[in-house]
């Protein structure tokens, strides 16, 4: 069960933070140079970060059901471990929010902005929260893998 979990673990997160990543560093650039305007592209991107958001939920469940699932001799390290998914939850309703905000601003096909002025300053709290979630998810996955590595080394230890 526990390799089960852990490979459910990555797989989501692969996904999850993996599309982030790519979607932010070529996907936007590519499709606003193709399309010829980053207005175009953001009716892309308004569609592409529902399901964005959604798979964060999913991946969030995944690494609860991780944080819970074993028992790590190291307090610290645990703490940490919930501190950076706390984040990443309060992150994750935050961008729920904003992208409600932001939807708000478009006009009903969500093919245009209708509220530039107030449009802008909501996208860049999205970015700025997106960049931090994607920050506290690179420090879990340290930490996480450290952990993963000492309950290997505590089993294998006890097994002798």
């Amino acid at each position: 069960m526990t390799l089960f979990r852990r490979f459910c673990v990555v797989q989501a997160l692969l996904l999850w933070q993996g599309g982030f990543l790519f979607y932010a560093a070529f996907v936007v650039p590519t499709g606003t140079k193709v399309l010829g305007s980053a207005a175009a592209q953001g009716a892309i991107t308004a569609r592409v970060t529902d399901s964005l958001n959604v798979i964060g939920v999913v991946a969030l469940a995944l690494l609860a059901w991780d944080l819970n699932g074993r028992h790590d001799h190291n307090r610290r390290r645990t703490l940490a471990r919930r501190w950076c998914w706390v984040v990443m939850l309060v992150c994750q309703g935050l961008l729920f929010y904003l992208h409600e905000r932001l939807d708000s601003f478009m006009d009903p096909t969500r093919m245009r902005i209708e509220t530039q002025a107030r449009f802008y300053p909501v996208h860049a709290a999205y970015l700025w929260t997106s960049t931090m979630q994607w920050l506290a998810c690179l420090f879990l996955m340290g930490i996480t893998l450290a952990a993963w590595r000492a309950e290997e080394r505590h089993a294998a230890h006890h097994s002798h």
